[in-house]
């Protein structure tokens, strides 16, 4: 049986997890591949949101190791906002591992 201190302690951490839902659904994070010619943007962890092509890299004759420096940035741009995202949740639950949160 939960007392109104459980209650209210349960119901502040999940209204910080909303908070930490809210802000890691706007989060932008950025990545770029060979040394900055391919730079990616994505909002949240789920979304490209832009994606800049330095000139200069665009080679009709090697059209694969452009798309494998767009590959490559989308990825580390991913990868650095789930990480972004499990440290702030990490920040409310203290690492416990709640289902259906992450």
């Amino acid at each position: 049986m939960m007392n109104k201190n459980m209650l209210k302690q349960a119901q502040q951490m999940q209204a910080r997890l909303a908070a930490v839902q809210e802000e890691i659904a706007v989060a932008r994070t950025e990545a770029s591949a060979g040394g900055g010619v391919v730079k990616v943007s994505v909002i949240g962890g789920q979304s490209v949101e832009s994606i800049t092509i330095d000139p200069e890299v665009v080679d009709p004759e090697d059209v694969e190791m452009l798309q494998d420096l767009i590959l490559a940035a989308i990825n580390e741009a991913m990868e650095t906002a789930n990480k972004l995202a499990s440290d702030k949740m990490s920040s409310i639950t203290g690492g416990m591992n709640i289902p259906g949160l992450m």
